[in-house]
């Protein structure tokens, strides 16, 4: 193991010793390769460049107490690049080249894991790019598919700590019939103008309402809305909304706690009634919503007075990690245990 200051090394890219590779070419997938080298070599003319062609996944690998190490809900990320391949006319990466190359690469770093209860992971990046030379709208007929891994930590300084969002009206993340269900770049790209607006306000993120009409709740910046009040678990339902595989696994476990689960449009007003309210992502598992401030209407909806999580995101925070590092048992099959 690499000897690092686990407990403060941040979010962000640090080398490792390798990444995976797989190329598409002649209507079919080779063969898999390793590589130490950080940089790609592709075409001006690349699609991936020019039209978008691109698409990445994010998935996170943990070290128990038992030593083992556990890649986290591996064939849901899979599953979701698939679907974002057929949004977007790129050949389908199978859920068994997924799981190799995912293993191999978390195998081949697994110096870069960080240690149990270090508060840190191994963060997974997939990555799908359309690589032929073209010029004219129309997909590619090559393609490269690269996983690489760097050890992060918590996504927001504080880690499990409630924070201050803004609605911003100005900007749409994506629309309601365009690619905002799909993990592809241009998503994220749209979202840095309107992130940092909410920061030079003083904000931790932004906060996206429906880009139609702008009454319904949409994204939490790059993550996934949740409220909670009278023991119900309520998400918006939106087609410009990421389907996100954290949100997935909190909806399962609210149902198992005996809460009732509601996927829904959530109307802006509705966020006075709420008790608890969280942004949830592979990257924070949950971040508690200290408020939300609409600075256009005046109106602030406060879920945390005292400024520390609710009960609810805690315990269901609390409950994920568990199955994540081994602590609880996994009950759903969501984990990938590695012996290395």
């Amino acid at each position: 193991m690499k000897a690092l200051d686990w407990s403060n090394i941040g979010f962000g890219y640090r080398k490792t010793d390798y990444n995976v590779r797989c190329r598409y070419s002649n209507g079919k997938w080779g063969e898999i390769e390793v590589s130490s080298e950080e940089t790609l070599n592709i075409h001006m003319a690349a699609t991936c460049l020019h039209y978008g062609q691109e698409a990445f996944e994010g998935l996170k690998a943990f070290r128990g107490k038992d030593g083992k190490v556990r890649i986290f809900r591996l064939e849901a990320n899979a599953e979701r690049l698939q679907s974002t391949c057929d949004g977007i006319l790129m050949p389908q990466v199978s859920t068994e080249l997924f799981r190799e190359m995912v293993a191999k690469v978390v195998t081949l770093n697994k110096d870069y894991i960080p240690p149990y209860e270090s508060g840190a992971s191994l963060y997974i990046r997939p990555l799908l790019i359309g690589t032929s030379a073209q010029v004219g709208v129309h997909p590619a007929e090559e393609y490269l598919f690269i996983i690489f891994v760097t050890s992060v930590g918590p996504y927001f300084k504080g880690g499990f700590s409630t924070n201050p969002y803004v609605i911003i009206r100005e900007y749409d993340r994506s629309a309601p019939l365009g690619t905002g269900r799909y993990k592809v770049g241009g998503n994220y790209a749209a979202s840095l103008r309107a992130n940092q607006l909410a920061h030079e306000k003083g904000y931790s993120c932004e906060f996206y309402l429906d880009a139609k009409e702008k009454k319904y709740i949409d994204e939490c910046g790059a993550a996934n809305f949740i409220g909670i009040k009278d023991n119900t678990y309520v998400t918006p339902l939106s087609t410009s909304i990421l389907p996100s595989i954290t949100n997935r696994s909190l909806q399962q476990l609210a149902k198992d706690m005996g809460m009732k689960v509601e996927q829904r449009p959530i109307l802006e007003e509705e966020l006075s009634t709420f008790e608890e309210a969280g942004a949830c992502g592979t990257a924070a598992v949950i971040s508690p919503i200290e408020r939300i401030d609409d600075l256009e209407r005046g109106t602030s909806y406060v879920f945390a007075k005292d400024g520390k999580p609710g009960p609810v995101c805690t315990k269901l925070y609390n409950k994920l990690r568990a199955i994540q590092y081994g602590d609880e048992p996994d009950t759903y099959g969501w984990v990938t245990v590695l012996d290395i």
